[in-house]
């Protein structure tokens, strides 16, 4: 199977935002600087109060949730509010169980480790794992044939700070091992606004209230489009001169970025519109409609598809695609006379088995 290239949208949260040379300085660097997730930011405050107090390593901590809502951010901030070292990695660099031991021995007393997209841990390397995290141990095999021989390494104490964005793929007993788990939900735009406001003082770019609401409302719940769109917008407001960006200044270089007023972007509108006109509304398949759009299967499913599921333009059914009334009335076509009555077969006749087609 051909792995395929995920477009490059402004909107986009998988992109990294290392890629700006403004994200180190954009990044909060306290719980007290960090904006929005309030019950974890309050919770995570007792466990590491009590860790310090204690003197002991804070229990291992497993952040999900979407990308590009802090996950990473929040791990660094971690380690700094412990005032211990931070080492960082991802799931599929750690491909061999020698590459875990020597990551882990090379660790200082209390620092904290983490692991991006730990979903995609190797088997293998994930049975190393568990004493690691439970024991504070390593068994490792050293040699091959009848001259191996079992090798147990004692390690330093640690916390594990571990983020995936596909929390269902964690298997199970790798879950239980984390006494934290902690979900990231999508922001409102009035925390989303406060973030923007930051970020264009930190980059130099002066913003109304009502343009930081503006490119908020934009932003789908996730800093890290909220950070990139402000990036954007402060390019369009140096090269009118620098002017301080109000509401209309950056609705205007929103809509030249293609971002209309609920986020939605031209492969947005373009996918919508494909179902609406070229299918009737739906019911269609996913493969069907990304072959009408030349693109894969997998970008459709995990970029454009969970927004637009989320403000409840398209539905999902056993059969394929349907655009909902909200998308149609967003599109601005006529509902076509037959869709209700193809809603409520599809509801009634059909078990809810995924989507096949």
């Amino acid at each position: 199977m051909t792995l395929a290239t995920k477009p490059q949208r402004d909107i986009a949260p998988e992109h990294q935002m290392v890629k700006d040379a403004d994200e180190q300085s954009i990044r909060p660097l306290s719980l007290n600087e960090f904006i929005g997730q309030k019950k974890t930011r309050e919770n995570l405050k007792v466990f590491i109060d009590a860790a310090k107090s204690r003197q002991e390593p804070l229990d291992h901590v497993l952040l999900f949730g979407p990308p590009g809502l802090g996950k990473t951010t929040l791990a660094q901030i971690i380690a700094k509010e412990l005032n211990v070292g931070f080492r960082a990695t991802s799931g599929p660099v750690i491909s061999k169980a020698g590459d875990l031991a020597a990551i882990l021995t090379n660790l200082q007393p209390n620092d904290v480790l983490f692991i991006d997209e730990i979903h995609r841990l190797n088997a293998a390397v994930e049975e190393i794992l568990y004493p690691a995290m439970e024991d504070r141990q390593l068994d490792l095999i050293i040699g091959e044939g009848p001259a191996a021989r079992s090798v147990r390494i004692d390690l330093p104490p640690f916390t594990l700070v571990a983020a995936t964005t596909r929390s269902g793929l964690i298997t199970r007993p790798l879950r239980e091992r984390f006494g934290i788990p902690l979900r990231l939900e999508f922001y409102a735009p009035e925390e989303l606004a406060q973030i923007v406001a930051r970020g264009s003082k930190i980059v130099g770019m002066d913003i109304t209230p009502e343009g930081a609401f503006e490119i908020a409302k934009r932003s789908r719940g996730t800093p890290r489009i909220a950070g990139r769109l402000t990036r954007r917008v402060r390019d369009f407001a140096h090269v009118d001169g620098g002017k301080k960006v109000d509401a209309k200044a950056a609705d205007a270089a929103l809509l030249k970025l293609e971002v209309d007023a609920q986020g939605l972007d031209s492969m947005d509108r373009k996918y919508m519109r494909c179902i609406a006109e070229n299918y009737g509304g739906g019911p269609v398949g996913i493969e069907t409609i990304a072959a009408a759009l030349s693109e894969q299967r997998d970008v459709l499913e995990e970029t454009i598809e969970p927004y637009l599921l989320q403000c409840g333009l398209i539905v999902r059914t056993p059969r394929g695609r349907m655009i909902s009334d909200a998308g149609f009335k967003y599109l601005g076509l006529p509902l076509p006379g037959n869709l209700k009555d193809r809603q409520l077969a599809l509801m009634v006749d059909l078990p809810d088995t995924g989507d096949i087609s």
